[in-house]
């Protein structure tokens, strides 16, 4: 592949995605549909990578480089221009997915790997919009994207052994380390793992068997977890954990994975997190 990708949804994943991939040398085109989020995204990145300048971790020179490397753009058919891999980063919802899918079908040659961020869906029914499946894989990255080092590769039914390896040595590059999912299940392995433990975590907390602090506690220092379930859970967004359950429970049918009493009620609350400034914790 050459050093030119596109990222597409300029979130918080997405621009961690697009800033990764600039301090790796790509030069990235990063959409989204309106200049005002795009404003918010470059905004992001700069606030970022000034946290690793003053970490000490990087040069100015090289926060300045990774800039230069990024344009925004809302218009998508100048963001593909020249990319040799497509990273779709948007909302983790099926139907849109499908609608940005089925146009880089549309406007991206055949040889252009279609990627997507989703930490839950099945690139199976991603890749059915797509004309030549075998180039679409899952590249789920992990929030923050700069911060984390890991990377699931999802292979599709029909993704190829060519894309697979590809996209492998891209996220390498990115400084990733990658695990490759070779059955495309709703949930992949990550978040089958992590779903399940909220899942019983919130479970303790309903029913009140224990708080939440100690829950964490107990997975700290007994399991050796960097961070308990349910500060992860405010992590993540606690409407992308439901939302993730909801979708292995649509896939599996299977009680277990029915999202709990309490996570229905605190996305209806809007206690969605930290980013809500208030979940199984309260955040300024």
């Amino acid at each position: 592949m050459n050093d030119q990708i596109a990222v597409i949804g300029s979130g918080t994943m997405g621009a961690g995605i697009a800033q990764v991939a600039a301090r790796a040398g790509y030069h990235v085109q990063l959409h989204d549909v309106s200049e005002e989020r795009l404003l918010l995204a470059r905004k992001s990145i700069e606030s970022s990578l000034q946290r690793f300048l003053k970490g000490g971790s990087i040069q100015e020179s090289d926060a300045d480089a990774a800039m230069s490397r990024i344009t925004f753009t809302a218009d998508l058919s100048k963001a593909i221009i020249g990319a040799s891999i497509v990273i779709e980063a948007v909302f983790e919802d099926l139907e849109v997915k499908a609608e940005i899918f089925k146009e880089l079908s549309n406007l991206c040659a055949s040889d252009v790997i279609l990627a997507s961020n989703t930490s839950a869906l099945p690139i199976t029914q991603i890749a059915a919009f797509v004309e030549h499946p075998e180039r679409v894989i899952g590249t789920h990255f992990f929030s923050p994207v700069p911060m984390m080092k890991l990377c699931e590769l999802v292979r599709g039914e029909k993704t190829s052994d060519e894309v697979l390896a590809t996209a492998r040595e891209f996220a390498t590059r990115l400084g990733k380390t990658c695990i490759v999912v070779n059955r495309d299940v709703a949930g992949f392995v990550t978040t089958r793992l992590i779903a399940a433990l909220i899942l019983e975590a919130s479970r303790l907390v309903e029913t009140g068997v224990a708080s939440a602090e100690d829950i964490d506690v107990a997975c700290q220092l007994g399991f050796g977890h960097a961070m308990g379930p349910l500060r992860t859970a405010d992590l993540t967004g606690i409407d992308i954990i439901r939302n993730a359950s909801l979708n292995i429970f649509a896939e599996e049918h299977n009680e277990r994975w029915r999202p709990t009493p309490i996570l229905d009620k605190m996305v209806t609350e809007h206690r969605l997190g930290r980013k809500s400034g208030q979940g199984f914790y309260e955040y300024q």
